[in-house]
């Protein structure tokens, strides 16, 4: 299941990392977050000084934004309604109720979801919930509960949810989410429509090493973003006029696996009617690519 949904706020952030682990503290509970993103909270030490802000997007095309201090947590939901709720016991992850005890907002890490009714009769009314990183004004946020992820994409992308990858042979496809380029990307210029960035799961995988999505004979390098360490591999290839770049970032040792791949499809200029067709902008897809890769988030 996934789901798309528009969100009415963002993450509240002032610590800048730019990698892939940081560190959520939400009422003093202290929980990993594996992350592509730049989000930032106001804690130290554990404990909150100021209050912090979240936005989750849920299945259903829901969404909460939360605003945590100490003890208590201010929700606001996609229907309209807002409520104030204080924190109350839980065995796990941070629990916060109304004064009956018929609503009730749960958050575990960078997951959530709101159950409604007491006792035997609650029901989960927002479900799947991921922390949404920030992202650019106009953008368009994503949440995939099956592989779980969150992800800000350009609002002319496409969304391909049943996109596998395939260039492994019969067999050894990689499920996962793309995002396609908008047409006008390409007009004019030697770029082709079918470029995406993707979002990919290697549920087996033990190691999550970025070569693993590329095939044989491709090696892995591994880079610092701000305080992590992220495995990256790259391959190209060419065919009758055809160019494919691909390059794959993934977490090492994360499990399940679960990578971002840029996969761009470009054609020979010189095939093309003199000053009919440009050069891409090479450069300015992949400072694009980057940025959108810099709002994932994956749910923990």
């Amino acid at each position: 299941m996934h789901t798309t949904n528009k969100l009415k706020g963002n993450i509240d952030t002032n610590v800048v990392i730019g990698g892939a682990v940081i560190i959520l503290v939400i009422i003093g509970l202290v929980a990993a977050a594996i992350i592509f993103a730049k989000p930032k909270t106001a804690v130290q030490d554990g404990q909150n000084t100021q209050a912090v802000v979240a936005s989750f997007i849920c299945t259903g095309d829901r969404s909460i934004v939360a605003g945590f201090a100490e003890g208590k947590v201010a929700v606001q939901l996609s229907d309209g309604r807002a409520m104030l709720l204080l924190q109350t016991e839980a065995a796990s992850g941070a629990r916060f109720a109304n004064e009956d005890g018929s609503i009730i907002f749960w958050n575990k890490g960078n997951t959530a979801f709101v159950t409604e009714g007491k006792e035997t009769a609650a029901k989960e009314t927002y479900s799947g919930c991921i922390v949404a990183a920030q992202a650019p004004e106009g953008w368009t946020p994503y949440a995939n509960t099956s592989i779980g992820f969150s992800i800000s994409h350009p609002a002319a992308y496409s969304t391909n949810a049943a996109y596998a990858y395939k260039a492994l042979g019969e067999g050894k496809e990689i499920k996962g989410v793309s995002f396609v380029i908008p047409k006008e990307k390409t007009t004019g210029t030697n770029l082709s429509s079918d470029s995406f960035i993707s979002v990919e799961t290697l549920p087996t995988s033990s190691s999550c090493s970025a070569n693993e999505f590329l095939g044989k004979g491709v090696k892995a390098t591994t880079v610092t973003e701000g305080n992590a360490t992220i495995s990256v591999a790259s391959s190209s290839d060419a065919a009758a006029g055809n160019r494919y770049d691909e390059t794959v970032y993934s977490i090492p040792g994360t499990n399940p696996c679960v990578a971002v791949r840029y996969f761009i499809h470009s054609t020979a200029v010189g095939n093309y009617p003199e000053g009919t067709v440009k050069e891409f902008d090479r450069t300015a897809l992949l400072a694009e690519f980057d940025q959108i890769r810099k709002t994932f988030v994956i749910g923990r």
